[in-house]
């Protein structure tokens, strides 16, 4: 995992930018921050609210899937997200050096009822249901000791 120098920031339609990536540690004032300068970045390409708040989500809601789960609270957890946008959206690559994702893939599944949530899901939480019904292509793996985090936002589309 290595940090790139940011690029300029491109243009609504405009060909995939080569990437900017945002560094943080596995707390929560770091997600954020992190946060707050991701969505500060994705003003520049005219995305609406509803878009920056779709993306915001998603990203929280993997940002602290990461600190509470792959390090455990570990403070010192390094995470990377890097992103690029072109004509089909907004592409997001998260990787950490935590504990990989038990059975290696995301409980990516159907949403189940309220009454079955508290069967499925005892910590609470609709995180993963929430970044499936929002993103696209996502896609877990764990690479050379590394989980890396993949999906792509439907936004910026001009219709």
């Amino acid at each position: 995992m290595s940090a790139e120098p940011g690029h300029d920031m491109p243009h609504k339609g405009a060909d995939p930018t080569p990437g900017t990536t945002i560094a943080l540690k596995s707390d929560a004032m770091s997600v954020r921050h992190a946060l707050a300068r991701l969505i500060g970045q994705l003003h520049h390409l005219g995305l609406d609210d509803e878009e920056l708040g779709a993306v915001e989500l998603v990203a929280a809601e993997a940002l602290n899937n990461i600190v509470e789960h792959a390090y455990k609270s570990d403070p010192d957890g390094a995470i990377l997200l890097t992103w690029t946008f072109g004509a089909s959206g907004l592409h997001i690559k998260i990787e950490d050096n935590g504990v990989p994702i038990p059975s290696d893939k995301p409980p990516l599944s159907p949403i189940p009822c309220a009454r079955d949530h508290a069967a499925l899901v005892p910590e609470g939480g609709f995180g993963w249901f929430l970044i499936q019904g929002l993103a696209r292509n996502i896609v877990y793996r764990r690479e050379h000791g590394c989980n890396v985090l993949t999906y792509r936002m439907v936004v910026g589309q001009t219709a």
